[in-house]
This record gives structure tokens, C-alpha cells and sequence, in this order.
């Protein structure tokens, strides 16, 4: 019913200003904001409200890997709704979600190879922190609970993975565990000490994680949680052999190593895991969402080491109970949406994606001939552009650290979408991507930025 004496909201804009909370509000706008409308998209474009075509530069959420409009994916969600649109998983299960466990457990590296189904990359985190210490007190250990993350670390919203988050601005106003969760350095080379090699910042960094375990006990420690690449942070890329050593550590200490895939499987480095096939590391437990559906419908989860599972079954505590689940886990349409999925990126999606990911790093670094360039990095078809004051301090740019959105602003008008982080700007299109688009979005993004060069020395913010 509309309220009496207050006038009909008619356009998109008015109501979402109206109606809509939005994701990551701040005080000053929330509930009253709209953003940018996107109406709708076909393989790596996307048109928003005003009509124009766009480069889906972030490919909506690291999440669209075999692009928009794709209608394999749109029949079997039509197909498997009107066969079975929902069953319950606390008593009844589904057949597509059977399935796509074994086709998951089949690409899993090591002996991981049991899959529990989740909504998305936050409640993926959740359950294999929860399993963790479900795992431990099943076990006798109920002081075996702490987590280590890291700076720089995104792991999701819900209050147990957002507590892992190390990004700037992410925890200044929410709470969280803090009492369960211990936090290590940045593993990101572009800001070692100066002076200092690759080879010697990762030595400190694996010392470090020594030196915790140490300092607070292997007793206490439940687990380590990391993304093989940090995404959100930045696309930071660990030194060559870092990731290797801390899980080492971890089997040393009995340490439960999760990895955080969200972002990295599902061909986003070119194959559906990259914890081994990347990295060379068995974790225990790896946590997926996005690319598992391309973005199609919602769902994540964790796939986890058959040994614990062994383990928990030969427990003195046979009527302990996981009381974890959600009502959504294992949704029949979801889990077929991610075995079409599947099919897709087995039958060349993979393969096209780790063939072109060198040529997407190479065009992107000649952006580093811009003043305004600190650096570019990325792996497989993730890349973050990262703006700097002066390239000597490496610092960000101290007086307007809203760089990024200015970038994405310029870019959006000349046909791309960007992913603004402050001072970054964060790219990974869709896997289906061709050489003559990723040329087309450098130039984008090098007039974009070179645009907002300009801004910034007309508004004396910035000289270079």
C-alpha cells in the first residue's frame, strides 16, 4: 500500500532511492541511494540504463565466466525448475546435486572429495569454519579454534568470514570475532621493504607465520585461511613457494589449511582448481562460489578432505552432530545450472582461458608506461591496475584516494566497466574473452586513465 500524501515513485531510480538497501552503504546515503543501472548483457558486454554497451571488465562479480546471456545455462535452469524447483535438505535430497558432488571431488585435488553445498562464497567460508570446530571438539580439542588470515584478505559478510576480512575500511565500523581470529602481513612483493628481494620478503613472511604459531600455540590453532591469489585485496600474488611453505607449517602443527577459491576455480586461472595446479599445494578444505554457476544462480560451497571426514566417522562421539545447514544447500536448479556449467568449461572454455590469459597480462602491463601506473599485476585472467602519488614511495595517492572511481567513471563513458578499489582498479572479464576485446579494453582503460591524469592536475591534486 502506498503510504497516504507520498507520491508514486515511477522510475527505477526513484524507487531503489526509495526501497532498495544497497550492499556496502555508508551512513550518509544508505537508503537513499541508486546506482548505476545495468539492463542487461551478452557474452562480455553488458548495456546499462542510458543505453550504452559496456566491456564487463569485472565480469559482474569475478562470477560471469562463460559470459552473459548464455542459453545452455538459461534451458537447463527453465528445465530443472519445471522437473523440480526445490526439495528440502534436511531429509530429502536432489539428483543434479549428487552429481555435481562427484564432478566437483573428480577436479578436487588430494583426497578431497566430499562437497557441502552452500548460497554463495561467504556461507562457503562459514561452514568450513564451523566444520572446523565441530571437527575439534568432536576430536577433545575445544580450544583448537583460533584462525589465522591475513592483511588484505577478503573472505565474505557473514560474521564469522567477515572477521577474517584485512582490507582497509572493511572493519572500521562492524564488529566481528576478533578474539578468535590472529591476522598476518600482506604477502603482496609490490610493497615489501625497500630494498628487500621477492626471495627474502617471503622468507619473513613464512617466519612470520612460524613465529605466530610459536607465540600463540599449535594447541590453540584451528586453522589457516587463504585465497592462492588475494582478489579483492588487490590481486595479490604470493611470492613463488610462500603458499608451499605455509602449508607445510600447517601439517606440521595440525593446522587444517583452507583455501579460499571463491574467485580462483572455476577458470579464472584456467583450470576448475588452482590450489594444486597453480600453486602445487593439497589443502584440506577449499571453499568455492561465483564461477561454480557463472553467476546464474546463487550457490557456493566447501569441499572437504575424506580423511577428516574418516576421521570424524571413527570418533567415540558417534551422535555428535553437525548442526550446520541452510535452507537453500544443494538447490536442485542450482546445482544443475553448475553442471551445465561444467560442461561448458571442460569443452574449451579452460583451454581458451589459459591460453589467452598471457596475451590479457601482457597488453595490460603497457599501462605501466602512465605516470599514474605504480604497477599491474595478476595471474590467469585477473589482473588490478594499482594508482600511486609517486612511484619512488610507492604511496597511494594521499588526497584522493577515490582515484579508482574517477578511472571507472572515464571508462564507463567510453565503454567499459571497471572495478574501482580506492586507488586500484580491479580486471577479470569473462573467460570467453577475445584478443581484439581485451586491445579494446587497454585503450579503454589507458584513456580512462589518462584522462583522469588530467583531472587531477587541473584540481591540483596530483602532478606526476
Amino acid at each position: 500500500m502506498v503510504q497516504a500524501g507520498r507520491p508514486r515513485a515511477n522510475t527505477t531510480e526513484e524507487i531503489a532511492r526509495r526501497h532498495l538497501l544497497q550492499p556496502w552503504p555508508v551512513a550518509g546515503s544508505i537508503g537513499a541511494e541508486a546506482r548505476g543501472l545495468i539492463g542487461e548483457g551478452d557474452g562480455i558486454y553488458v548495456v546499462d540504463g542510458e543505453g550504452r554497451r559496456l566491456i564487463d571488465g569485472p565480469a559482474g562479480m569475478w562470477c560471469t565466466n562463460v559470459g552473459h546471456r548464455n542459453q545452455e545455462l538459461a534451458g537447463v535452469m527453465y528445465e530443472q525448475a519445471m522437473a523440480l524447483s526445490y526439495n528440502t535438505p534436511w531429509y530429502t535430497m536432489n539428483e543434479p546435486s549428487a552429481a555435481l558432488a562427484a564432478r566437483i571431488a573428480a577436479h578436487a585435488p588430494g583426497d578431497l572429495d566430499h562437497v557441502f553445498f552452500t548460497t554463495g562464497g561467504s556461507s562457503a567460508v562459514e561452514t568450513a569454519l564451523r566444520f572446523m570446530q565441530f571437527y575439534n571438539n568432536v576430536r577433545g580439542r575445544p580450544d583448537k579454534k583460533m584462525v589465522v588470515s591475513r592483511g588484505g584478505a577478503y573472505h565474505g559478510s557473514t560474521y564469522l568470514s567477515a572477521s577474517l576480512n584485512g582490507r582497509p575500511r572493511d572493519r572500521d565500523w562492524m564488529d566481528g570475532a576478533d578474539g578468535l581470529v590472529v591476522k598476518l602481513s600482506c604477502p603482496d612483493p609490490f610493497r615489501r621493504p625497500a630494498g628487500m628481494s621477492v626471495e627474502a620478503f617471503r622468507d619473513l613472511l613464512v617466519q612470520e607465520f612460524r613465529d605466530t604459531v610459536e607465540r600463540i600455540g599449535p594447541d590453540r590453532i584451528g586453522a589457516f585461511v587463504g585465497e592462492p591469489v588475494m582478489a579483492s585485496g588487490g590481486v595479490i600474488v604470493p611470492p613463488e613457494g610462500y603458499l608451499p611453505a605455509i602449508r607445510d607449517i600447517c601439517r606440521e602443527n595440525d593446522i587444517l589449511f583452507i583455501a579460499d577459491e571463491v574467485v580462483t576455480a572455476f577458470g579464472r586461472l584456467g583450470h576448475v582448481f588452482a590450489s594444486k595446479d597453480v600453486f602445487g599445494i593439497e589443502p584440506d578444505m577449499i571453499t568455492f562460489a561465483k564461477g561454480v554457476t557463472s553467476g546464474y544462480f546463487p550457490l557456493g560451497g566447501v569441499v572437504i578432505s575424506g580423511a577428516l571426514v574418516e576421521e570424524m566417522r571413527r570418533s567415540n562421539h558417534a551422535d555428535a552432530m553437525f548442526a550446520h545447514g541452510l535452507t537453500y544447500s544443494s538447490h536442485p536448479v542450482g546445482c544443475a545450472v553448475a553442471l551445465k556449467n561444467l560442461d561448458l568449461l571442460e569443452n574449451g572454455i579452460l583451454e581458451h582461458a589459459g591460453a589467452i590469459a598471457p596475451y590479457f597480462q601482457q597488453r595490460l602491463k603497457t599501462l605501466e608506461e602512465l605516470p599514474l601506473v605504480g604497477e599491474v599485476r595478476g595471474l590467469g585472467l585477473m589482473a588490478c591496475v594499482e594508482c600511486v602519488a609517486d612511484r619512488e614511495s610507492r604511496n597511494p595517492l594521499a588526497l584522493d584516494n577515490e582515484v579508482g572511481k574517477r578511472i571507472d567513471a572515464h571508462c564507463h563513458e567510453l565503454g567499459l566497466l571497471v572495478r574501482p578499489l580506492i586507488h586500484m582498479c580491479v580486471m577479470s572479464p569473462p573467460l570467453i574473452i577475445t584478443r581484439d576485446q581485451i586491445d579494446d579494453m587497454v585503450a579503454i582503460l589507458h584513456e580512462g586513465i589518462s584522462r583522469t591524469m588530467d583531472d587531477l592536475r587541473a584540481e591540483g591534486l596530483w602532478q606526476g
